[in-house]
């Protein structure tokens, strides 16, 4: 195997992991389980598939996953979310690349992701390149929460092969998902003093459905690609304009 740990954190995810861990199965030495506050049995499945499992609480989607990255000992670490698992193609890729000896920090994957039904291979969707793989010294997790990202402080190459996801079990799951993560976005546009005028409300997500459906050729994808792009914009006008009211009820505070 090699000198790689993957860093999963999870809660409620029970269903999804096996699949998960099932895919490194044979490719890291150590699979690192950070959970919080499950309402299922995702700790005693993780322990059950051989994952050292870390219980905490839920401090952010940033610095749940720096703590992720912290328990894990490998050289190299693998970054995945519960609902993604690695292709063999990739696995092939990451074998290659941690044999030869890295000349980079880390590695950028293409994540195909599945919706009702289907694989998405356009708009914004795919390839939704994303730093995962990367040396633990050096590397950390930035962003605002929800949206984390990866970072490390030298060079990144780029693997063949995709990162299998599927983010939603049900329609439901990802209208519900819309209406948490644009409150958490919102809330940090708040913190970071960011301010939403009627533009950012009106021309933001005009702008996102045009980038997903033409420029990205979302249409490509048929009706998915359609609904897909009505919901990015429809995500991204409820963050604006969550935050908007907001700063009016604050001014109207007395």
């Amino acid at each position: 195997m090699l000198p790689l740990s993957v860093a999963i954190i999870a809660r409620d995810e029970a269903d999804r992991l096996p699949l998960a861990i099932a895919s490194v199965r044979g490719l890291a030495r150590e699979v690192v389980v950070v959970e919080s506050g499950s309402s299922d049995d995702t700790a005693a499945v993780a322990a059950a598939l051989g994952a050292r499992v870390v219980q905490t609480d839920w401090p952010g989607h940033v610095a749940q996953k720096n703590r992720a990255l912290q328990a894990c000992t490998e050289p190299w670490v693998l970054c995945l979310d519960a609902d993604e698992q690695v292709s063999p193609a990739l696995a092939a890729s990451i074998r290659r690349a941690l044999g030869e000896g890295p000349s980079v920090d880390g590695y950028a994957l293409s994540r195909l992701s599945w919706w009702q039904g289907a694989a998405v291979r356009h708009g914004t969707w795919y390839p939704d390149r994303r730093l995962r793989l990367v040396r633990r010294q050096g590397a950390r997790w930035g962003g605002q929460n929800p949206h984390d990202r990866l970072e490390v402080d030298g060079p990144v190459g780029r693997l063949e092969g995709d990162l299998v996801h599927h983010p939603y079990r049900s329609l439901g799951e990802h209208l519900a998902t819309i209406d948490r993560y644009t409150a958490i976005a919102a809330a940090e546009l708040a913190a970071a003093g960011t301010r939403a005028g009627w533009a950012d409300v009106a021309l933001r997500p005009l702008l996102h459905f045009v980038k997903a459906y033409l420029l990205k050729a979302g249409f490509r994808d048929g009706v998915r690609g359609l609904c897909l792009a009505w919901l990015g914009a429809s995500y991204v006008a409820l963050k604006w304009g969550r935050r908007h009211l907001e700063q009016g009820s604050s001014r109207g505070a007395p």
